[in-house]
């Protein structure tokens, strides 16, 4: 993460410690180092006061609240209600996701508090029991300074007191993030450091022999740590050589470069890496060995332009990461899901959980959501898998997390469509969000004509606009999806049309599930093996479902079910409507100077 991330400086520095690999430099686009200082300069600019007299950090705006969640107003209509989006201002990757013993699950996110564009980086958190509704937290780390901000990490559980950090305690949690400096306005050194947290990851006293690893590279960051053979391992992007670096450590405070990998789509660099042992399950959903995946985000580069996350299944020795093939796979065929993260600290028995970022920083700083006071949103969260599909390969399954704790009323169910047509009209559903799913079985190996489709739509019955998506069976099996129709936002980055092909070799069924929430629709094919992430913006809310289905072969059987989603934030709101967040333990300020002291 920096303070704007498809925006570069100009100079390229490398790791000066003798823990970091170093590298060549790399050029510079003049276009980027321009919008990269301006944007540098915009962070600088909010912070133009003096240093806070509270030690959440030696600099702190005041009008940053410091022991106290920012309070938020959801109830904007392009305000997701079942997707996580910050109280107000600026969001953009996620970060430091862990469960604790408790089964809380933690999601920090990078974060400007005093501004509607990247900069003046800081992480939020907020903290959930079933990943939908979600209560947010005071800020978790701050800047140092006013020439430093708090970019993209990880956070660990330190069960063990590996570091040192936890005497008395198995649940202490250690924060694992880069620090890039801007002196004077310019790009400076981006290096790693460490907090800790003795209350389970509300509150960080960083540590005080910061960086862990030092650099005088202006593009190194975004570390991502795992428990593996017996030591941490991180993975962590030399972001325009190309390069992840791999380093060990036996105490998260002393670490030793491993190794480097590199492959797939370069783009013009490299983010938010990942890596993680992932199951790998048969077609019928039987447990294979698992495999190692490595996930790099790049940003601009995508094949549909700006920013996207690619992966790589492989191996993992516990110092060098293998590709199995030099394929460059996409996690997602839409334009807005960007440097995922899993969770850290889940059983090995269930299936790793993601979040991304649901957006493209091609248009994320101007879309209309800054209107109401906030923008960007994560994706849905996400179970995920590898599996081989004939013909593709590996693939990386991904579909919705449990959704029973926001489902709501059945709007339409339907087990014999054949061809037809299913209309819901769901303007009665306050939150204005669905789920819906189709089946399709006994679908024939031969004899399906072009013509045969799925198609559906989500309309405004005010004002004509539409977001859609469809399925043919015949041909190359394209599934596509739409959002041309919803005239709320014009900008010509906004790429409004995508599409992917769902191969039905040698299968009889075929199916697809989606989550339309206000201004964000996610698709899902095939139980997961292509998936689609895609904001819109229309002008009046979309209330009318339309989904039809055309020229299948007799004997094809078709089912349909839409239910209404239930607000995430409705039972959260004060008699003043607005979500406060979580005020029963409000940090004071002498705790705070505890907490803040160092060691």
């Amino acid at each position: 993460m920096r303070s704007c991330r498809h925006c570069k400086p100009d100079r390229e520095r490398h790791c000066s410690s003798n823990q970091a690999s170093r590298h060549p430099p790399a050029k510079m686009n003049k276009a980027i180092v321009l919008l990269a200082l301006a944007h540098a300069g915009l962070g600088l600019a909010q912070n133009t006061t003096t240093p806070s007299a509270t030690p959440t950090s030696t600099f702190t705006d005041p009008k940053v609240p410091t022991g106290r969640p920012i309070v938020g107003d959801y109830d904007g209509r392009y305000r997701p209600q079942v997707h996580f989006s910050p109280p107000q201002h600026f969001m953009n990757d996620p970060n430091g996701m862990f469960i604790d013993a408790n089964g809380t699950w933690h999601l920090y996110y990078q974060y400007n508090p005093t501004g509607l564009v990247a900069g003046n980086q800081h992480w939020g958190h907020a903290t959930s029991d079933d990943l939908y509704h979600w209560t947010n937290q005071p800020i978790a780390l701050f800047p140092p300074n006013e020439e430093t901000f708090v970019f993209s990490g990880s956070a660990v559980v330190d069960v063990n007191n590996t570091s040192g950090f936890f005497p008395d305690q198995d649940n202490g949690v250690v924060a694992i993030y880069t620090l890039a400096e801007y002196p004077d306005g310019q790009p400076g050194p981006q290096t790693q450091a460490i907090a800790y947290s003795r209350d389970g990851g509300y509150t960080f006293t960083p540590y005080a022999d910061n960086p862990v690893i030092d650099s005088d590279s202006s593009q190194f960051r975004d570390p991502k740590v795992i428990w593996a053979d017996d030591r941490w391992v991180m993975v962590i992007a030399y972001a325009q050589e190309f390069q992840i670096g791999i380093f060990t450590s036996p105490d998260l405070k002393n670490w030793t470069a491993a190794s480097n990998f590199t492959g797939g789509l370069l783009g013009l660099q490299y983010e938010c890496p990942n890596m993680i042992k992932m199951p790998v399950l048969d077609e019928n959903g039987g447990r294979q060995e698992d495999k190692w995946l490595m996930a790099i985000s790049i940003n601009p580069g995508a094949p549909l332009g700006g920013s996207i996350t690619e992966y790589f299944p492989g191996t993992f020795n516990g110092t060098h990461f293998e590709a199995v093939d030099g394929v460059a796979r996409i996690a997602d065929f839409g334009k807005d899901n960007y440097a995922g993260q899993w969770f850290y600290g889940q059983a090995e028995d269930e299936l790793p959980v993601s979040i991304a970022w649901a957006s493209n920083w091609q248009y994320t700083q101007v879309v209309p959501t800054g209107e109401e006071g906030w923008r960007s949103v994560m994706s849905l969260p996400r179970e995920n898998y590898l599996t081989e599909v004939p013909r593709l390969g590996w693939k990386l399954v991904s579909r919705p997390y449990n959704l029973e704790p926001v489902l709501g009323n059945t709007l339409a169910s339907n087990s014999s469509l054949g061809n037809g047509t299913v209309v819901v009209d769901y303007s009665e559903v306050e939150s204005n969000a669905l789920y819906f799913e189709a089946n399709v079985t006994k679908i024939p190996a031969t004899g399906i004509p072009s013509t045969a489709t799925l198609n559906f739509t989500f309309s405004s019955v005010l004002t004509g606009e539409y977001v859609s998506g469809g399925f043919y069976f015949g041909g190359d099996t394209p599934f596509f999806v739409s959002r041309d129709g919803a005239r709320g936002f014009d900008n010509v980055f906004f790429t409004d049309k995508f599409s992917t092909n769902s191969l039905l070799t040698d299968k009889t069924s075929w199916s697809m599930s989606g989550v339309i929430d206000r201004s964000i629709l996610e698709v899902f094919v095939d139980g997961g093996v292509e998936s689609a992430t895609n904001t819109f913006f229309s002008t009046q809310p979309l209330t009318l479902m339309t989904l039809s289905t055309a020229d299948l072969p007799e004997g094809v059987d078709v089912s349909v079910r839409v239910v209404g989603l239930d607000s995430s934030w409705e039972k959260m709101k004060g008699d003043d409507g607005l979500v406060a967040g979580n005020t029963t333990s409000v940090i004071g300020a002498a705790n705070m100077k505890r907490l803040f002291g160092g060691m």
